[in-house]
């Protein structure tokens, strides 16, 4: 069987749930290489053998940490290279999709991006994508070169798979341009101990109707009940009552959760192209006629102040 690179996703070896959603669906179409970048290869290799690695390609070096992103495709080249794949899956994050439109630039093939779903088809992976603010669902493939492939975190569930997980050193030599944009500081950000928006299994967003930043932990409170991310409509981050990057939308964040909760937010298309792909929606809002009752599968008219504390009691006293 043809193998398939998967780009990991980690943090110090720490790997995050969009790559093992990788290797679950690059099983589909062939057998899994993940390759791992920077430090932490020892801890990630028992854990992406669980989900179906059967090799674990591994490079470290300080460019891949000092300098932004055409190191990292400097290696994945090398691993391409030594490895004739039939595919290429990575994360579908900001920095996943420069990686992997670089790559299919050196390497000469087709690319798609924001997939939703894999298959194995006659002539090369189909990937299905969601178009249009998620209007549509449209399938394609790549007819030149090896198939780029990002994926959407929260696109398939995790499916463990133990494999050999051999782990291999792959030589990379890094072109001239590897060093043109140097990292020159980091700010830790602040955890606030939620998941991370992208890959939550659960999201409650609040909008417009939370009228003002000091209500917001109305919506927090209902997130912590259920162990979801907070998320935000444009309209709340641009009257800055929450940061930007918890905005859900066309110019924010894509997320495709399995329940996804919207309070007080209309629901226009610019927030709908940022989570209608969601497997089921609830909204709360005063207003019968707003546009997110059109595509919810759950809806609640009235006012999200009375609603909310009393869904996020129900939710506390079914857990205790």
């Amino acid at each position: 069987m043809a193998e398939v690179l998967v780009y990991v996703d980690h943090v110090d070896g720490a790997v995050r749930k969009p790559t093992l959603e990788l290797l679950t669906l690059a099983r589909r179409i062939g057998e899994p290489v993940a390759v791992h970048l920077g430090a932490g290869a020892d801890a990630a290799a028992p854990v992406l053998a669980e989900y179906g690695a059967v090799k674990v390609l591994t490079a470290d070096a300080p460019e891949f940490a000092d300098y932004l992103v055409v190191p990292k495709v400097d290696a994945l080249a090398a691993a391409y290279k030594a490895v004739s794949p039939a595919a290429v899956l990575v994360p579908s994050s900001a920095e996943g999709k420069e990686i992997a439109a670089r790559l299919a630039v050196r390497i000469g093939s087709g690319i798609i991006t924001d997939a939703v779903d894999l298959e194995a088809g006659d002539e090369g992976p189909v990937a299905t994508q969601s178009v249009f603010a998620a209007s549509y669902s449209t399938k394609s493939r790549v007819t030149t070169g090896t198939p780029v492939i990002t994926v959407k975190p929260n696109s398939a569930a995790p499916e463990a798979a133990p494999a050999a997980g051999t782990v291999e050193q792959v030589a990379v030599t890094f072109g001239e341009l590897s060093t043109g944009t140097k990292v020159v500081s980091r700010t830790p950000r602040e955890s606030t101990g939620r998941p991370e928006l992208t890959e939550a299994a659960i999201v409650v967003s609040g909008g417009r109707g939370v009228n003002g930043a000091e209500n917001f932990p109305v919506i927090e409170a209902l997130a912590d009940s259920l162990g979801a991310a907070v998320g935000a409509s444009r309209a709340a981050v641009d009257a800055g009552w929450y940061p930007h990057t918890n905005q859900v939308g066309q110019t924010g964040k894509s997320v495709s959760p399995q329940l996804y909760i919207a309070a007080g937010i209309s629901g226009a298309i610019q927030h709908r192209a940022g989570m209608q792909t969601s497997k089921t929606i609830v909204a709360i809002n005063k207003d019968a006629e707003a546009p997110i009752f059109e595509l919810v599968d759950y809806g609640v008219v009235g006012d999200l102040f009375e609603v909310v504390p009393q869904l996020t009691d129900e939710v506390k006293s079914r857990k205790g």
